[in-house]
């Protein structure tokens, strides 16, 4: 314990611990954070790395930079933490585009980051009116979050070499932002002016923390509890990319040992789904560990001899395989309407799926006469969210029948997200049954009354309104204002629209 206390104090040098900074009257000074083991609670870059060389590379480059990983901790740790983040950045991003990086580090990385901010840093860094990071990261991985979660006003972080728009691997002078180049890169930045507030986490943030008025070290502890999302002052409301964990060397390690398993373990799920009567899918699903609990009384199939039209199931949207598994609660097919679902979904899908026009007018007119038909599933959000909110639902439904019945749906996944905003939305269902024990659970709530529906004269965007309140509140989700076409801009910079000419590109759901 003596040597753990003594080696703790050396790497505090003559700084305080950041417990001792206060955070009153700091309004209108300026506060520069290094972020690693700073303004995160994490000290090791290598998982954001993963991230980034998975999402612009695949298995393969998430392999080429596990293998690489002790090289670089070696360096790092041993020779320079300069050569460790040259080898880091080398093995992640070299021959990738840099408009993929610049997409994961927009839609993928601020869920990650954001999970793990520093509560004390933070509390230091939020009370400041001006805000700055210097990392030794690649400033392109790093800035979206830190600009638009965490308020920064000036993010000076290590320069990619790019050639012909695509990462060369290589880094532009004067290389990795650590030790001196960090204290260079501040003077660049403020230069005569001095910083009232430093923080750092090591020796090599001393050199910038010497020309801050005040500086504080964040001394690493084990079982630090990053800030809770409720605390942070924007949520991550929407984020892309395939994995659920954030990729430790052990997590890396045991997604690509699973990899190969998971796909073959895909096809068999996939298929007892598109050959088997849907009588039988529940309970082959939980043979194959797919586990789907029911709950509430579903109602009986429309008696059609008796002139009665089907049941409109309007349901909650976490991904594209809602209505098949909405159909195996019911043990009978139940068809859908979809809108920009690749073919690969369309052909593998054991129940009917119909696409929408967004032509208003022949949209209605097609839900009428699959209603006439029997029972159809919708998805008023008109596309998937992963996080405990509900987007605006559209009021088309609710003009269309009084048979109304709310279903919330929710699903767990272990290892990889089976949704996509920028990516190949064909291998959707294949990433979300790749899961080594995925599981939904839906919810039958009661049949919305006739006086509660547009029959009775209520307005479509108030019945809407109403069950989207219905759904939130059974699944313990927030309501909100937010659309496919916010979602879509905020991770794939388009409105979530296909055009004709590129239908084989999916874009959509």
């Amino acid at each position: 314990l003596q040597v753990i206390m003594v080696a703790t104090m050396e790497a505090m040098g003559p700084f305080p611990r950041v417990e001792k900074c206060s955070s009153v009257g700091r309004e209108g000074h300026t506060v520069v954070a290094d972020l690693d083991g700073t303004l995160l609670t994490g000290h090791s870059s290598f998982p954001y790395f993963a991230l980034v060389a998975f999402e612009v590379g695949g298995a393969l480059r998430l392999l080429l930079l596990l293998l690489l990983a002790p090289l670089a901790a070696l360096l790092y740790y041993g020779i320079s933490e300069a050569a460790g983040v040259r080898v880091l950045i080398f093995a992640a991003m070299a021959g990738a585009r840099v408009a993929d990086v610049e997409s994961a580090a927009r839609a993928v990385l601020p869920k990650f980051y954001a999970g793990d901010v520093h509560p004390e840093a933070w509390r230091v860094f939020q009370a400041c009116g001006r805000r700055c990071v210097l990392t030794a990261n690649p400033r392109v991985m790093v800035e979206a979050f830190l600009r638009e979660y965490l308020g920064a006003e000036m993010v000076v972080g290590t320069e990619l070499q790019t050639c012909g728009g695509r990462v060369t691997g290589f880094v532009l002078p004067p290389g990795i932002l650590v030790g001196e180049n960090k204290a260079r890169a501040l003077r660049a930045a403020f230069g005569e002016a001095s910083p009232e507030v430093g923080l750092g986490d090591r020796k090599t943030d001393f050199p910038f923390m010497r020309l801050c008025q005040e500086s504080y070290m964040v001394v690493p502890e084990r079982g630090v509890a990053p800030v809770s999302p409720d605390k942070m002052p924007k949520p991550v409301v929407f984020h892309d990319g395939r994995l659920v964990q954030k990729p430790t060397p052990v997590v890396a390690l045991l997604t690509l040992l699973w990899l190969p398993v998971g796909f073959l373990l895909a096809c068999l799920r996939i298929a007892a789904g598109a050959l088997l009567p849907m009588r039988f899918v529940y309970h082959a699903f939980r043979i194959l560990g797919v586990r789907i609990t029911v709950r509430g009384t579903p109602p009986p199939p429309p008696e059609r001899s008796l002139g009665h039209t089907g049941a409109l199931f309007v349901c909650s949207h976490r991904t594209l395989l809602d209505p098949i598994f909405l159909s195996a609660a019911l043990g009978r097919p139940i068809a859908a309407v979809t809108y920009s679902v690749s073919r690969l979904s369309e052909v593998l899908s054991p129940i009917r799926t119909v696409p929408l026009t967004r032509d208003r007018a022949r949209d209605a007119a097609m839900i009428k006469r699959l209603l006439e038909e029997g029972d159809l599933a919708i998805c008023p959000e008109g596309t998937t969210c992963r996080e405990p909110f509900l987007l605006r639902f559209s009021a088309l439904f609710a003009e269309l029948t009084d048979e109304i019945v709310p279903v919330a749906m929710a699903c767990r996944m272990g290892m990889f997200h089976g949704t996509t905003a920028r990516g190949w939305k064909g291998m959707d269902p294949f990433y979300f049954f790749m899961n080594p024990s995925p599981a939904y659970e839906v919810t039958f709530l009661s049949k919305l009354p006739r006086e509660l529906t547009c029959a009775d004269g209520r307005p479509s965007h108030e019945v809407a309104n109403y069950i989207q309140r219905l759904l939130a509140a059974s699944l313990s989700y927030e309501c909100t204002g937010l659309t496919r076409r916010d979602k879509y801009r905020a991770l794939a910079g388009n409105d979530g629209t296909v055009a004709e000419k590129l239908k084989k590109v999916i874009m959509g759901c």
